[in-house]
Order: C-alpha cells, then structure tokens, then sequence
C-alpha cells in the first residue's frame, strides 16, 4: 500500500529535490530561485527543461535518465503525486532533475528571462470551458515568453482532441513556427532524421497508459515561440472531449464511445 498523503508530504518537506511554494499570489515578489536555478540549485549551466503539470512525474525522470546534459524542472501543484517522481530521482540519484509545487498561473515568478529553453506539456487537462485556463492559450504563452528563450520550444502530447485542435489554431493564428504535428503519434512517428525524438516520445505517462487501453490515440505537437508579436486568441468553434464528462476516477473504467 502506498504512503498517505500527509507522509508523502512529510517527505518533500526534506527532498533536496523539491522547492515547495504553494501560496504564491500575482502580488508575490519572484522566487528567490528566480534567475539562480544554475548557480543555486544544479550548479551548472545545463540548459533547463519545464515539464508543467508534471503530475507523477514520469516524463521528468524519464527525459533526466535521457538527457544528463540537461536540467529537467517538473512542475505541479499536486504534491502527493509529484512525490513518486520526487522520490524516483531521488532513489537513483539523477542530479539534474527537481521537482517545483506551485500554481502553474504564476510560474513566470519563479524564472528568469532566458533562463528555460523548453516546455513539455504533458496530458494537460483541456479546460474545454474557459480558454484563459488552458497551457496553450495566449494568456500562458504570454507569461512563458518572460523566461523562455527566444525562439524555444513548446512540446505537447495529449489524449485530447479539443487541446489538440486548438492548440494547432493558436500556433497558425499567430504565425508561430510548427517544428512537427501528429494525431497519431504512435502509428506516425517522426523520420529517422528525428531519431531522437523517437526515444523522448516512448516514455508512458500514467494517464497515458490508460488512455491508450482504452482505444485513444496520442496527438502530439511542438512548435517554436518568438519573443517578438502580439499573441490573439483564435476565434473558432471546436467539438468537445465527450469523454472527458467524467470525472478521473470514472473515466479509467467507462468505455471511449470512439
């Protein structure tokens, strides 16, 4: 049986691994970490990698184990399932991967500019209903602009249509440069050119597991995002997850209707 949520808490409280700063508001000075994550934290100048909406934490330790040339950050505000990867890292004694709680509305408060070169985007909930909410929505890739380097990039795999669909709108309504695009990532994978890229798409996240038992295919994207120009939102009509009317714990277990 696994540990309860208050010991698990317990426990990060004293990972050298994780930064916990929940109660952030947008009146909240920036982190101390802030512009300092490779002199205060890692102690190099690997480029840094922000997994957001990290969840168990499987993509950070997975691309960590991967990359030891990079810095993989994961980011959530759910401390009892961040503290499997947390603790994974940990066990292994992967260095270059830490773990950040905190709501992801105020991550530009906790870097620098410049200071992250990647964002992965993994199984984001598609918040169909209000499109401020989504990770892709131009209200976020405003704030990832203040510490995301020129021109780096913004990965996404997901379950869902709808994130998909407008994610794909918002990259062509703002001329942003689309690096690749599949809406079956396992049966159109990347050309040997992107060998590489073959290796990072292979990690399984949890939800991902039960996505793909249940029939649905994986979508994935990324494209670049320039400092320079005015973000807008799209202004079109997308169909909607049906799936996604249930609740998480529902959803595991109902069949797709797809």
């Amino acid at each position: 049986m696994g540990k309860n949520k208050l010991s698990k808490f317990a426990d990060m409280a004293f990972y050298p691994n994780v930064v916990e700063a929940p109660f952030q508001t947008p009146e909240s000075p920036c982190h101390p970490l802030c512009g300092k994550w490779h002199s205060h934290f890692f102690g190099n100048a690997n480029p840094i990698v922000l997994e957001l909406g990290c969840g168990r934490g499987e993509y950070c330790v997975g691309l960590a184990r991967m990359f030891p040339h990079l810095n993989f950050i994961g980011v959530d505000i759910k401390g009892a399932r961040m503290w499997s990867g947390a603790t994974e890292a940990l066990s292994e004694g992967l260095g270059n991967v830490a773990f950040l709680r905190t709501h992801i509305e105020f991550i530009d408060k906790f870097f620098a500019p410049g200071e992250v070169t990647e964002i992965w985007l993994t199984f984001s909930d598609p918040q169909m209903k209000k499109a401020t909410k989504r990770l892709t929505s131009t209200f976020f890739l405003q704030r990832y602009r203040h510490f995301l380097a020129d021109g780096g990039t913004v990965h996404l795999k997901t379950d869902s249509n709808f994130l998909f669909t407008y994610t794909r709108h918002v990259v062509a309504v703002n001329r942003l440069p689309l690096l690749f695009s599949t809406d079956d990532l396992y049966h159109t994978l990347p050309g040997e050119a992107d060998h590489a890229v073959r290796f990072i798409l292979g990690i399984h996240t949890y939800y991902e597991d039960q996505w793909l038992d249940r029939g649905l295919t994986i979508k994935y994207l990324k494209f670049s995002l320039p400092q320079q120009g005015t973000l807008v939102e799209p202004d079109v009509e997308i169909e909607m997850d049906t799936y996604r009317s249930y609740n998480r714990s529902k959803r595991s277990a109902r069949p797709t209707g797809r």
